[in-house]
């Protein structure tokens, strides 16, 4: 059952991200990672961060932990490659056969029509590409959310797992919150083409925007996600329950852990 609409949910990620200007030190050190490739794989594990904490947390992740967030963000990133490979194979073959007629020139072998005659089918390839990542991506977004929040590779492509959270969730509030992000994302990325001072916004924003996108999709994923996998958030004990194990507790927040407990009380993470 949905709880909350979509410009509630947009408006609880606005509020969410806005605290990133609470603490500058915090988003200039994600600007100065963000632009060093490969290491800004620890950015995209901070997001993963924000979607993990959400919504139980109300607060902007700390920034520690440094080598969990590079392996999340490397598991993502992979996790995206392997569900973009086809439409990128697509878009690669059709940018190969509208560039052979030219190639084929430049080598010496003169005109060829049958080589021009390539060209329109290097174009069908190009858009049949495009058309494929938009639908890619439409599962992608909520399996990688899936994959973070069960903290396992393989549940990013539970393909029917996936589209059992998208159903429930609701396919127009869903397409709705896709759309509402591909604008937000192309604007950020044509803030980034001003002259002399765009490349400059862009990357201060980038972070913001990133953590917006990432709590925004831990909130759709919740609407739809079964309490079994997604518990409600917990209600906090002044004092340890009297069947904690003793010398046993919460890897993520130090509570004591109730003898039989998946989840943890305090912070709502999963423990095993």
């Amino acid at each position: 059952m949905s709880y909350l609409n979509l410009g509630d949910i947009l408006n609880n990620a606005f509020g969410y991200a806005k605290k990133m200007l609470s603490d500058i030190g915090r988003l200039v050190i994600l600007i100065i990672l963000h632009v060093i490739p490969i290491v800004n794989f620890i950015v995209v594990g901070y997001y993963a961060k924000a979607v993990r904490e959400s919504p139980t947390s109300c607060d902007v992740p700390k920034l520690e932990g440094y080598g969990d967030m590079f392996m999340q963000g490397l598991k993502v990133a992979v996790a995206v490659f392997l569900y973009m490979v086809i439409p990128m194979i697509l878009i690669f073959a059709g940018a190969a056969f509208l560039n052979m007629p030219w190639m084929m020139m430049r080598g010496g072998y003169g005109y060829n029509m049958g080589m021009w005659a390539l060209s329109p089918f290097g174009i069908i390839l190009i858009i049949a590409g495009i058309v494929v990542a938009f639908f890619v991506a439409i599962i992608a977004a909520i399996g990688i959310v899936h994959m973070i929040k069960l903290n396992s590779f393989g549940k990013a492509f539970a393909f029917g797992h996936v589209l059992g959270i998208i159903g429930k969730t609701g396919w127009p509030k869903y397409i709705g919150w896709i759309i509402v992000m591909f604008i937000i994302g192309a604007i950020v990325g044509l803030i980034g083409a001003i002259p002399y001072v765009g490349w400059l916004i862009s990357i201060i924003i980038s972070p913001i925007y990133g953590v917006f996108a990432a709590r925004s999709a831990a909130l759709i994923y919740t609407e739809g996600a079964p309490e079994s996998q997604y518990p409600p958030p917990p209600t906090a004990y002044p004092t340890p329950p009297p069947t904690a194990v003793v010398g046993t507790s919460c890897k993520f927040c130090g509570a004591p852990k109730p003898a039989g407990a998946t989840y943890c009380i305090n912070c709502g993470q999963k423990i095993e």
